[in-house]
């Protein structure tokens, strides 16, 4: 089985080259403090920690990848491009938003089976966070993984089926447990 990726870039897998060798909290304080040069120069963008490598790991376990850019314009995205391919990312499609789109937009016309982005808290921005853009009828098609962000995604499974139900109690468990308490309730009514 094939699983369609779409990773966020800025955030989620790469970043300023001022935050290596930071912690993540640092390289959090640095994009609220707008003082580093290097925020604003993103062909210097680097990978966050292991990113390349995991997501090396999804390509190879077959794994359909695209990423989403903070950047509209064509220019902007090359760039995104050409980090991707200096850091030996996996090869995969940049989308980007269009006049007027928000991320939610990009990402229901992508439908991929898995969103992984970062939790833009150096934005305060739970209204940044693509998943929360997308139509509510649309999200239970989507899983969502979020991560820190500057976090990186080296704890997340290597194997791209295993980020199907990532964050979630196998749907068997949930059965069980249910099943549980209604025998649990039965036997105290007997």
């Amino acid at each position: 089985m094939s699983v369609r990726l779409l990773v966020f870039l800025h955030g989620t897998v790469l970043m300023h080259p001022g935050g290596v060798g930071r912690t993540r909290e640092e390289r959090v304080a640095q994009a609220r403090d707008g003082t580093d040069l290097g925020l604003h120069d993103f062909a210097a963008y680097v990978p966050v920690d292991g990113a390349v490598a995991k997501l090396r790991r999804w390509a190879d376990e077959g794994a359909e990848i695209a990423y989403l850019s903070s950047h509209r314009g064509p220019y902007q995205v090359a760039e995104d491009a050409s980090v991707l391919r200096r850091w030996g990312f996996p090869p995969g499609r940049i989308l980007a938003r269009r006049r007027g789109e928000s991320y939610g937009d990009v990402v229901e016309r992508e439908l991929p089976d898995v969103l992984v982005e970062d939790d833009c808290e150096s934005l305060d921005g739970a209204a940044e966070i693509a998943y929360g853009q997308i139509r509510p009828a649309l999200r239970p098609r989507i899983t969502s993984i979020l991560v820190p962000e500057f976090g990186g995604v080296d704890q997340l499974p290597d194997r791209p089926t295993a980020l199907l139900t990532f964050g979630r109690e196998p749907r068997i468990r949930r059965r069980r447990a249910a099943s549980t308490r209604s025998a649990r309730k039965l036997a105290r009514t007997h």
